[in-house]
């Protein structure tokens, strides 16, 4: 099986499309019209330095993206699934047949017009430190105010939030060992700085209409296949909600041996990707897997799920290993992909598995699982 992947901001560069503008005049010309500047000379040149605004980035990429998608289709024919990291779930959205080149040019324009309206902010990428970590080194330290925007992978994580309170960040991730990297962003995207933009674009996306998906695609905000109902609602939540491309790439290798294509200018999907598969446990690896002391081992992944739903209710209080406060659980254990057995905890945006979490007051005879 294959996906194609497209990419976000931050893929730009000056030249990029060169040769899918030579081979697709039309959709050039359709661009250049709709967005009353030219496309070609943006991308190729960027007479005026705008390439890296995100009113002009966001419709360039989308463009550089859609044509890149096109030429692949003509090689080499459809791909099994689709995604795109935050702006480039658009080319994923056309390449399924759910938005035309036009619809999706459109929603674009609007969508890097508001964002850039925004509020100043900044964004930074922490590398080598845990979501939780993170999460517990921003409440310690009074930064409530930073959202994490992107999951990229296991070791990369994008917060975002006002600019004081990111370049305060800093400090308290080095402490941790991880690398801070300010990025070059203009404002705090998926985070809830976007609010104002997100209703705007809401209201804007009212007047269009979405074709059935022909090809599935898997949404930032789930990490799940698109349902044609979710298509509007799935684009103004990504605006203010984080990217979940780590567990989005997990769905897919779960589904089997995949392979993975990036259609965009660069390739930062694909460094992800690789450092997603090289951690990724496939579910023939894990029938068998170590468990907490509250479970029995070599039970299913199914059944300890089955279990720990059979004797902790929703808002249970968990200890995470090596952690001695205690948080309280908002979901039931569920299985991930078929087979991680997992459970969310008020706090955290990301699930935990169940073999790092024990009740904080065990139970005094717990049943063998069968």
């Amino acid at each position: 099986m294959k996906t194609y992947i497209f990419p976000g901001q931050g893929s730009q560069y000056v030249g990029m499309g060169k040769s899918l503008f030579a081979e697709f005049p039309a959709y050039v010309e359709q661009a250049s019209d709709l967005l009353g500047y030219s496309i070609s000379e943006l991308c190729l040149a960027d007479p005026n330095k705008q390439l890296n605004h995100t009113q002009f980035t966001q419709p360039a990429l989308y463009v550089v993206s859609a044509l890149a998608f096109l030429q692949q289709q003509k090689q080499q024919g459809a791909a099994d699934y689709l995604a795109g990291h935050s702006l480039g779930e658009y080319a994923a959205l056309f390449a399924a047949g759910a938005i035309s080149f036009e619809t999706g040019l459109k929603l674009v324009q609007k969508r890097g017009a508001l964002m850039s309206e925004a509020a100043p902010g900044a964004m930074a990428a922490v590398l080598n430190v845990s979501e939780f970590d993170l999460n517990n080194a921003l409440t310690e330290n009074n930064l409530n105010t930073i959202d994490i925007a992107n999951l990229n992978a296991p070791d990369q994580i994008v917060i975002s939030g006002l600019a004081e309170d990111i370049n305060k960040s800093q400090a308290f991730i080095e402490q941790l060992s991880g690398r801070f990297i300010k990025l070059n962003t203009s404002g705090a995207f998926h985070s809830r700085y976007m609010a104002p933009a997100q209703t705007e674009f809401a209201e804007f996306i009212q007047g269009f209409e979405f074709k059935t998906l022909q090809t599935p695609v898997i949404a930032n905000v789930t990490a799940q296949p698109y349902h044609h109902a979710d298509i509007a609602q799935h684009l103004i939540a990504q605006i203010t909600q984080p990217v979940q491309w780590t567990k989005s790439v997990e769905y897919l290798l779960s589904q089997g041996d995949m392979d993975f294509l990036e259609l965009g200018p660069k390739k930062v999907l694909t460094k992800l990707v690789q450092t997603i598969e090289k951690q990724f446990v496939k579910p023939e690896q894990s029938s068998v897997v170590k468990t907490p002391s509250n479970i029995q081992a070599n039970v299913t992944p199914q059944q300890q799920v089955a279990h720990w739903n059979n004797m902790y209710p929703v808002g249970t209080e968990v200890l995470i290993k090596g952690q001695t406060t205690p948080y309280k659980t908002r979901t039931q254990a569920t299985l991930q992909f078929g087979h991680r057995p997992t459970l969310y905890l008020h706090g955290f945006g990301g699930y935990f598995h169940l073999t790092d979490l024990r009740p904080a007051q065990q139970h005094a005879h717990i049943p063998a699982t069968a």
